[in-house]
């Protein structure tokens, strides 16, 4: 049972970082392949690469903050929050795989876009999806993998809430 929990904690250090890794990669390649605003359709014009960096957080919000609060609200709560997230991810035994994986993809995502804010100073984005009425703002790796993992979360809130529904009803 003891080999059983530490394989468990070496998996989730493996998905964290992971994603993490992802997402310094891709960004890696565009900080040094991609100029600033240049547009590189992949799949058409649905789908472009488009480097900016980001001084705020989600859409650039709080980019005009003064520094200290800026640095309170953008990186120490965040780095609490991950700390924390992930301290609980290796003390809890009895969670779900699907809760876990899904807090293990919004740390990895987290940890990226931190190391970024604390390493260049911004965040780098480079994605872009426009899709006929579907558009969103120029996003990462990172962000989606903390969209991905906030998604299997609600998946699993959402399936264990009807769980005793249908327990009952048998």
């Amino acid at each position: 049972m003891r080999s059983n929990h530490i394989l468990n904690r070496v998996l989730i250090l493996v998905l964290i970082m992971f994603n993490a890794g992802c997402d310094q990669v891709t960004k890696t390649i565009v900080r040094e392949r991609v100029s600033y605003h240049e547009r590189i359709p992949v799949i058409d014009n649905h789908l472009t690469l488009t480097k900016v960096e980001n001084y705020g957080a989600f859409l650039s919000s709080g980019d005009s903050l003064p520094y200290a609060i800026k640095f309170i609200l953008l990186s120490l709560m965040p780095l609490l929050v991950l700390a924390y997230g992930f301290y609980f991810l290796m003390t809890k035994t009895n969670l779900d795989r699907l809760f876990v994986t899904g807090i293990c993809f919004i740390i990895g995502g987290g940890i990226g876009n931190l190391y970024d804010r604390i390493i260049h100073g911004s965040v780098t984005d480079f994605l872009h999806i426009d899709i006929v009425i579907f558009q969103t703002g120029i996003f990462n790796a990172a962000d989606l993998s903390i969209m991905v993992g906030m998604c299997l979360v609600l998946i699993h809130l959402y399936f264990k809430k009807i769980s005793p529904q249908i327990q009952s009803e048998q």
